[in-house]
């Protein structure tokens, strides 16, 4: 009888099975049977994703602080806020977790406004925006003023 050698990891297998046995070897100081290259693609990709999920939040952020300080739409304005509110605190709960992302966030603030700027003007073409980020580019200034109050 010939047998059959397995050849799918377990990483391959059983994503959720794989980090339950990857977290019982970190604890019990197993480190030479650990999957390394499966644990560092991991912890690369738990570092990209924290980072995409900030700018989509960050962008969603801005698009809807440009609409409420800029669109003319009374009856739009309570949903805005609710959205700025939620987006606002979903990034505050990553910061509390990733502070470090601060950095990353003022860093990308630019590019992110340039894109939440291209998704306005094209919801709302008869609006003018500015070009540039004419608020304050604090992030606790963004995470927490509401700009349309100083018109």
């Amino acid at each position: 009888m010939t047998q059959v050698i397995e050849t799918q990891s377990l990483y391959d297998r059983d994503i959720l099975l794989w980090v339950e046995d990857t977290i019982a070897k970190l604890r019990a100081g197993d480190f030479e049977n650990l999957d390394l290259e499966h644990l560092i693609e991991e912890v690369d990709a738990l570092g990209k994703s924290q980072r995409h999920a900030v700018r989509s939040l960050l962008r969603r952020l801005l698009e809807h602080l440009l609409k409420r300080c800029y669109v003319p739409l009374p009856e739009c304005y309570g949903g805005w806020q609710r959205e700025i509110r939620a987006f606002r605190n979903d990034i505050k709960d990553i910061l509390e977790d990733a502070p470090s992302l601060k950095n990353f966030i003022t860093d990308i603030l630019p590019q992110v406004y340039g894109r939440a700027m291209e998704t306005v003007r094209e919801e709302y073409p008869q609006t003018s925006f500015p070009d540039q980020w004419l608020l304050d580019r604090d992030l606790h200034s963004i995470l927490n003023h509401n700009f349309w109050e100083d018109n």
